[in-house]
This record gives C-alpha cells, structure tokens and sequence, in this order.
C-alpha cells in the first residue's frame, strides 16, 4: 500500500522562506530535492529564485521553460521535463476524478484533493512527479543534474503549482480546458443499459507469444511473399461520403499484411504498442504529409512532440519511441566504461577541454549540443539539440558510444 498524501491544505513550511505553501506544491519541491544529492547546487537555486531571476515560465506537456538569468549578461535556456500520461492513464485519471463530485469542485476551487491523487497512484497514474521523473536541463555550462538555473525554475514554478493544481495536468499532458472538456463529456454521456459482460479472452500478445513458443518444435513456415501497396487492391470502393479514400484502406491493408507476417514469423514486439505508439509508427514509415498530418489531428498529439517521436521511431523503433519519451536508471558500471570511453575520444577530437555530464541513461557534451542516450538493448541513441532547447534524435543507436559519438560529432562541427 502507498502512503497516504496529508489533507491538510498546508503543507509543513520551513519558514517564511518555504517556496510552496501546500502539500502538492511541497510534492513538486520533495521531488526535485529527492532527484539529486548536489544540496549546493539546490541552495543556489533557491538563491536564484528567490531574488527573480527566473523569467516568466512557459508550461507545454511535459515540460517546463523559462529564461533564467545567471552570471552571464545573457539568460540561460532552462528546461524541466517530466513523462507524460498516456492515454490509458489518462482515461484512468478522468474517470477517478469524475467517480466523486467533489473531486472537479475541489480542483476548481485550487485545491488539489489528496485522495483523488492517492486513488489515482493506487491506479498506476503518477499525477504528482517522482523524483526519478524529473529531467532538468539548460543551456549554461554547468555539469550539474540539475543545474543552479534548472533549479531555480523548479522552486519557482512551485509558487504557480500551489496557486493552480491543473499546472500538473498540463505538465502530464492535457491543459486546464481539455480535462474539464473531458469530464463534461463523462458527465453528459447517456448511460447504457446494464449487458451481459463479454468473454474475458486470452491477451493477443500472449497467445501469440505461446505459439511462436511452440512453433520452435513444428516444421517451418513456407516463405511468405513482402506485401506491397501495389499488389493489394480493395474488391469494392468505399461507400461514397464515407470519408475514406480508397489509397488509403489499400495502404492499411498492406500494413496489416505485413504485420501479420510477422506475427508468423514469431515477432511479436507490434502487439505490445499503445495508440499512440502505433501512431507514431505508421508516421514513420512515410506515408506522406497528409497523413502525418491527420494523426497529429486525430490522436490529439502535439506536432512537435509527435514529429519528434516519429525521428526516434525511424532511428530506433519502439526503443527508440521509449527512449525519447522517458528517461530510466542503468548499469552504473555502464555508464561510467562509457563515460571513460567518451573522455578520451573527446580529448583527441578537440585541443580544448570538453565538459561531458552524466544523469541516469544520458551522458551530454553540453558545449557541443550533443547526447547520448543508454538504452535497455544496451545501444546508444545519439540526440542533438535544436535553438529552442529541445533534444532532437539525430543518428541509428550504436552499441558503441564513441561510434553513437561520432556519428553526430561532424553535424556539430
């Protein structure tokens, strides 16, 4: 059983000088507090903020800007980002708010109730942050996870959490007037008369998985032939006015052909990828404009965000899709042979000294724009950073960091 969150709106404060005034607010400040041991640098942070150096902040699913002004004449680019929902959380989300009316009346009057979050935990939806969940970032060149800068944005925006608990709806993906939108639609929904409840079933990925099992022991499957968009045709066009276009039911039956195939084959990886994921999937395999424009409208993405899914896609797959969206704890061991590697590859590319910062699976060449990410197959994914900030997947993982290194080293150059 998790721990319950305190009721009281006020949380314990140290002092006058506490930047947030209530339990959810002093969630967000624990977090952060909890995602490093560096106390200097979170001391400098809350120095920072505390004499308004963070400029106004800039609130987008999951993250968080803001200039923040350092010892430089120019103001730092500070960044915190944090995993959103997916759409299965989502909807668990919506329906704990909406299973107890005073639950929206609570948010609506700038509370946020602590057993919607406690119920929703218990759920498997995080809505408040976990200290592992927070990735601070920033333009200065300062190695630290997180930064002086970084810091001050994250004591600062608790001022503005305490004051508007939806600030962490949006964080986790969805703005103020989309989960009200949400909810109104649950309220509104006519009612359905009580049926018989369905058959339970057995999960596709694991039937499939126990076939693919024994079919290790059966004769193997004749070749099947690659499907092509060309030899799959439709027995009859689409009703007229329907909205569908024949090119594109002929693409999705070829894509389904070919997933399929795989399926036969004993591939099963397809099974196990949400809406969203699949989106992102289909958008990758270039079907053109148009339709990577009517995902974007259809599954409610943000078009940055889902463009940059779709790079990683490309890049990486489904791990690559992970690994863009979330970052996760490695093998110490890993990182700092990595690390050792790095150092050195560094010291001969370049006559001046290179700052390279490590945080969970990412080792960063901050004066340089560039990352790389350690993933679960043990490959790295090399990113790079565009003029806003924001890490882009820029290169195929490699099982080499030096070889994921030099693979984006010469863009930057």
């Amino acid at each position: 059983m998790s721990p319950s969150l305190p009721g009281p709106r006020r949380a314990p404060a140290r002092g006058g000088r506490a930047f947030a005034a209530t339990w959810w607010g002093q969630a967000w400040v624990t977090a952060l507090e909890g995602s490093t041991l560096d106390a200097g640098r979170l001391s400098r942070g809350r120095t920072y903020a505390r004499k308004g150096m963070v400029g106004p902040a800039t609130v987008a699913p999951g993250q968080v800007k803001a200039a923040v002004q350092g010892s430089q004449p120019r103001p730092y680019r500070s960044s915190v980002h944090l995993p959103v929902l997916t759409d299965a959380q989502w909807d668990t989300l919506l329906d704990t708010i909406a299973a107890r009316a005073g639950h929206l009346a609570a948010l609506l009057d700038g509370e946020m109730p602590a057993e919607l979050v406690d119920d929703a935990r218990q759920a498997g939806v995080p809505l408040l942050p976990q200290p592992t969940e927070l990735d601070p970032d920033c333009s200065c060149p300062d190695w630290g996870y997180p930064c002086k800068h970084a810091a001050a944005l994250c004591y600062a925006i608790a001022a503005t959490i305490d004051a508007d608990p939806f600030v962490l709806f949006a964080l986790r993906g969805r703005s103020r007037e989309e989960v009200l939108a949400q909810l109104r639609a649950r309220r509104t929904a006519p009612q359905e008369t009580a049926s018989p409840p369905a058959p339970a079933g057995i999960p596709a990925a694991a039937t499939y998985a126990s076939w693919a099992a024994l079919a290790e022991h059966a004769p193997p499957l004749p070749d099947l032939p690659e499907p092509s968009p060309h030899t799959t045709a439709l027995p009859v066009a689409p009703p007229v006015g329907s909205g569908l276009a024949t090119e594109d039911l002929e693409r999705l039956m070829a894509d389904t052909t070919a997933r399929a195939a795989r399926l036969l084959a004993g591939d099963t990886t397809g099974l196990h990828l949400t809406q969203h994921q699949d989106a992102v999937r289909i958008a990758a395999s270039t079907p053109g404009p148009e339709w990577f424009h009517r995902l974007i409208q259809n599954t409610g993405a943000k078009p940055t965000a889902f463009a940059r899914l779709t790079r990683a896609w490309r890049h990486g797959g489904p791990t690559g899709v992970t690994i863009a969206e979330q970052p996760r704890t490695p093998d110490p061991a890993a990182m700092t042979a990595a690390r050792t590697s790095l150092t050195a590859a560094l010291a001969e590319m370049t006559t001046a000294p290179v700052p390279l910062r490590a945080w969970r699976n990412r080792l960063t060449v901050t004066d340089h724009g560039i990352q790389l990410r350690l993933g679960p197959d043990t490959r790295w994914y090399p990113y790079l950073q565009d003029d806003d900030g924001d890490w882009w997947p820029a290169a195929p993982a490699d099982t080499d960091p030096v070889a994921a290194l030099t693979a984006v080293w010469q863009q930057r150059q």
